[in-house]
């Protein structure tokens, strides 16, 4: 998991690195698909398994669910701070909670409301910088609205759209993670990681449609390391859930904020400001309570 970590978190530098270059994010996400595709092709027979797997349904829900949930997150990624992004993603539980809740009719347990409440504070917190200059917007002249909302606009901390692709990647990798432990009962974790690519791959592309944008050689660079990084976090992360219990499992990812706070600063120059820090403590305080108080 600590692997994983790193792996995804250098994932996304490269991201938002590569997207500052012109090239758009349905672009990124084909890319990264053409790579793993390959790498986990090559894993496959070097094992000598069938690249279709056993339980091909489900196989197939989870690339899809990971073709969206990897299409908003790399929006979320390209238009906000990584502190910021990586900390909005983190509010899975909360919907893996909900989830189980609704479909599965699992009980949720004093520890995991905990984990709600905390979390959903946390997150209304972060945000308290665009609710402030939205009310700002909405009490100004009507005379003097274009003007004045633009430079709203311009001062604001985050983008509302990239806000709501954050928490629409959450809710794809809590769905992501449930069938990723049901499937690790049926087929190999190589062949698990091989769908992803394989329905992320048509999709990107049918999507991209004519806005594809011919890289230079940095960005080809780029998005081959972004390839490669997302192998590393996939692969430590399924061969984590799939030799250790998912809950312990989940109390290492945290430490991803921590690596994407520390590139953000160091290479992107992003200091995380003071409601991101109060508010991205009480998503890990929340997320930490519902793991260990299991334990």
């Amino acid at each position: 998991m600590l692997l994983s970590a790193l792996g995804f978190s250098l994932m996304s530098a490269c991201v938002k690195e590569v997207s500052s270059l012109g090239i758009p994010v349905l672009e990124i996400v084909a890319a990264r698909a053409i790579v793993s595709l390959i790498l986990s092709y090559a894993d496959i027979k070097r094992k000598q398994l069938t690249v279709w797997g056993n339980n091909k349904p489900l196989l197939l829900a989870r690339g899809l669910v990971g073709a969206f949930t990897l299409i908003f997150v790399y929006y979320s990624v390209t238009t906000l701070p990584l502190a910021e992004a990586t900390l909005l993603q983190y509010l899975h539980p909360v919907f893996t909670a909900i989830l189980a809740l609704l479909f599965l009719k699992e009980v949720i347990q004093r520890s995991t409301m905990a984990c709600i409440v905390i979390s959903l504070l946390g997150l209304f917190i972060i945000i308290q910088p665009n609710m402030q200059l939205t009310m700002q917007a909405n009490e100004l002249p009507l005379d003097t609205l274009s003007v004045d909302t633009l430079l709203v606009d311009s001062t604001s901390k985050y983008s509302w759209l990239s806000i709501g692709a954050g928490i629409l990647g959450a809710l794809g990798s809590a769905v992501a993670y449930v069938l990723v432990k049901k499937l690790t009962k049926t087929d190999d974790s190589s062949v698990i990681i091989f769908y992803f690519p394989l329905v992320a791959l048509p999709i990107s592309v049918l999507l991209l449609g004519d806005d594809f944008v011919v890289p230079s050689l940095t960005a080809v660079g780029l998005l081959i390391l972004v390839g490669i990084f997302t192998q590393v976090g996939q692969v430590g992360l399924t061969k984590a859930f799939n030799s250790s219990d998912a809950n312990k499992a989940s109390a290492y990812a945290y430490v991803q904020i921590i690596f994407s706070v520390a590139i953000g600063w160091a290479y992107f120059g992003e200091v995380p400001i003071l409601t991101t820090i109060i508010g991205g403590s009480l998503i890990m305080i929340g997320a930490l309570i519902n793991v260990l108080w299991k334990r």
